[in-house]
């Protein structure tokens, strides 16, 4: 990943999709080189501040750690490096919403008001499942300041690695039943998606939709993904 790569990326096509779905795709977004990389720092557990079993807290099946900081490098340098190109999209859709506050340029910035309200905590983490492990339906808020998007990137290639393990997003409309989409990654890509609400513009001006997500079963194999969360956690 490189600034120049995210520089020459459409970005007015991928404010579109994610005002459309939630949700966009940035193709090859870490090399394969890199995705080995970070997927090889899972057994360092200098790295990471905690590990969470899905099964003892009805999360799924399948297990993540949350890194410590300082955060590895590359980590570091891909939530600074996404962030304020997300900063744009995620102010016009609290503005859109009728939500009050606004996220700052730099990231840094955004963080400094996460700590003085006591999220402290660094929420980048890394996942892995295996042979029929899955993720419930489920949302990243961890305190007051919620950014609105995030990131997760699949580190493992669903061709030679893992079978199953579809990333699932649900989108919940106003008097609507749920909308399921079932997003295909490879190895590589990243994917932005909504955290808690996005808006939709509807006859009456917007409106707010309510996205989940999760990941299906595998059915055999290791499945490794990198998620870029850009609030801090209480």
């Amino acid at each position: 990943m490189s600034e120049q790569y995210l520089d020459r990326l459409d970005w007015p096509r991928l404010e579109q999709q994610l005002d459309q779905d939630g949700y966009a795709v940035i193709p090859s977004l870490l090399s394969h080189k890199a995705c080995e990389q970070v997927s090889a720092l899972y057994p360092r557990t200098e790295l990471f501040r905690s590990h969470v079993v899905m099964a003892r807290h009805g999360f799924g099946r399948g297990e993540y750690k949350y890194f410590s900081y300082p955060l590895p490098e590359l980590v570091a340098r891909l939530r600074n490096a996404l962030y304020p190109r997300l900063v744009p999209i995620a102010n016009r859709w609290h503005e859109q919403m009728g939500l009050p506050s606004r996220f700052p340029e730099s990231h840094q910035a955004f963080l400094e008001r996460c700590h003085a309200a006591g999220q402290n905590r660094p929420t980048p983490l890394l996942l892995q499942y295996g042979p029929q492990d899955y993720n419930c339906l489920h949302q990243d808020l961890y305190g007051e300041h919620v950014f609105p998007l995030q990131v997760a990137i699949l580190l493992s290639d669903p061709d030679k690695d893992f079978t199953g393990g579809e990333f699932v997003l649900t989108e919940q409309r106003p008097r609507m039943q749920s909308r399921p989409m079932v997003i295909g990654l490879k190895k590589g890509d990243g994917l932005i998606f909504a955290v808690n609400q996005r808006p939709v513009k509807g006859t009456r001006g917007y409106y707010r939709v309510t996205l989940r997500h999760g990941v299906s079963r595998l059915h055999s194999g290791k499945r490794h993904t990198l998620g870029i969360i850009f609030h801090d956690a209480l």
